[in-house]
């Protein structure tokens, strides 16, 4: 008899999202502002760095200069490698922004605090119990927010960066989620048209079998944010966001010094978290029971 193994469930507790809480907290009382190219988005960079050693997982920083429409400016990553499958060098990569909106005093406690906590969460679930079956690239990126308008040498400095890394390292990625703006207490997450449909099909998928199925929607808006640079790099990629902060999509609390800890609740966190270890458990198992069919297949054919 063969038996078929799959991939055991990554869960994300109430603990996790306690430290996806304390995260974004710490960011906003002591790294505001936190614009991306300063002194002050270098120290947050460390903070993070921090926080997620702080979990137990491997943690580095990725220091590059890159040219701003105020001249060369220098920016900071930070990557953590979590790799439980010795069999397969292919990542799940998860994306967030930390820095903030330059020139606004924006606290950005959901615009960057938020998901930068829920990568920090995630890596705690993943500390605490190893139960998954599959390697993850958590990446917290510098630079989301352009300076005047997005272009070409204007925003996206991280995930750029963090694509050129993967392609200099020579790492496979099965798939990039970029999270953003997800610790909001009227959550509603939307998937934006420039996602893989493959990846949007395994988001709501996840919401279903978690029992929050109105949670994430799809909408027909094209959003630039750091899955972009995975997109254009041929990565299958999606962009969760809640674009309806505070008010009517793009207004409300979004890019202002009102975005702060109290708009945020521990639950939309950990909702958020089970969403994205939910969409783990699918891409995870459909690896382990590629691989579990092929053996069968091999030993099929040698009898």
């Amino acid at each position: 008899m063969i038996s078929i193994l799959l991939a055991a469930s990554l869960i994300f507790t109430a603990e996790d999202a306690d430290v996806a809480w304390e995260t974004a907290r710490t960011l906003v009382d002591e790294c505001t502002p936190r614009d991306a190219g300063t002194v002050r988005g270098k120290i947050a960079a460390y903070k993070v760095l921090d926080m997620v050693s702080a979990t137990g997982a491997d943690a580095e920083l990725d220091v590059f200069d890159a040219q701003t429409p105020r001249g060369k400016k220098r920016f900071h990553n930070v990557y953590s490698f979590l790799k439980f499958d010795p069999t397969n060098d292919e990542y799940v990569v998860i994306i967030s922004h930390f820095d903030t909106k330059s020139g606004v005093a924006c606290p950005g406690a959901n615009d960057g605090g938020s998901t930068t906590g829920l990568l920090t969460g995630l890596a705690n679930a993943v500390m605490r119990d190893r139960s998954i079956d599959g390697n993850l690239m958590l990446v917290w990126t510098d630079g989301e927010e352009c300076m005047d308008y997005y272009g070409q040498n204007d925003g996206f400095w991280g995930s750029k960066r963090a694509v050129q890394e993967i392609k200099r390292r020579g790492i496979k990625v099965k798939a990039a989620i970029c999270v953003d703006m997800l610790g909001d207490k009227d959550l509603k997450i939307t998937i934006p048209k420039n996602s893989s449909r493959a990846l949007a099909k395994i988001a709501c998928y996840a919401a279903k079998k978690a029992g929050d199925e109105k949670l994430v929607s799809t909408i027909d808006d094209l959003v630039k944010d750091d899955h972009v640079a995975f997109l254009e790099a041929g990565i299958k990629s999606i962009c969760l966001i809640d674009f309806e902060y505070g008010g009517a999509p793009g207004s409300g609390y979004w890019h202002t010094p009102e975005d702060t800890m109290d708009k945020l609740s521990k639950q939309s966190l950990l909702r958020s978290g089970r969403l994205l270890t939910g969409m783990l458990d699918v891409l995870f198992t459909k690896r382990s029971q590629s691989s579990s069919n092929g053996e069968q297949n091999k030993q099929n054919k040698n009898n």
